[in-house]
């Protein structure tokens, strides 16, 4: 497994944050991604999730993430759908290979490599998923895993 340290631009979402089970994970960013794509914009990058707490640390009612997909153009939010801007950071990154439900098991293999390297975890894991499972099997699944950093 190949980890780096990569700078990450300026770039623009479309998201909804939820809480509750990670099942209803599909459903939300098909949401997303309809409501882009009947807004006409283009998509820039996959699709990703954003994890801000654990199922080992809370229940699953109180599991708190988002879903969402960048873009170029302009758009205002509607009902649960928000946009914001991300800002130009660095992120310790790798690419896992598998099942989305295992790709929590590099975590502390990331976290890891930024201490070794001299930076400190600066925010909640990102997962950006590459590939479908439409497409591909469970194990040939591929998800970047990113966690935003700053030097210590």
């Amino acid at each position: 497994m190949e980890i780096e340290i990569k700078t990450i631009p300026l770039y623009q979402v479309a998201f909804i944050l939820k809480n509750g089970s990670y099942g209803q994970i599909p459903e939300t960013l098909g949401k997303v991604v309809e409501w882009l794509m009947s807004k006409k914009v283009e998509i820039q990058m996959p699709v990703y999730g954003l994890y801000y707490n654990s199922p080992m640390e809370v229940s699953e009612k109180d599991l708190k993430w988002e879903v969402g997909a960048a873009f170029i153009g302009d758009l205002e939010g509607e009902e649960d759908i928000q946009i914001k801007e991300i800002p130009e950071h660095e992120a310790v990154s790798t690419i896992f290979k598998g099942p989305y439900g295992e790709a929590a098991s590099v975590y502390m293999a990331l976290i890891e490599h930024a201490q070794n390297e001299g930076y400190q975890i600066a925010g909640p894991p990102l997962e950006s998923y590459l590939n479908s499972p439409d497409e591909v099997p469970e194990s040939e699944l591929l998800t970047e895993i990113q966690f935003p950093v700053m030097k210590k």
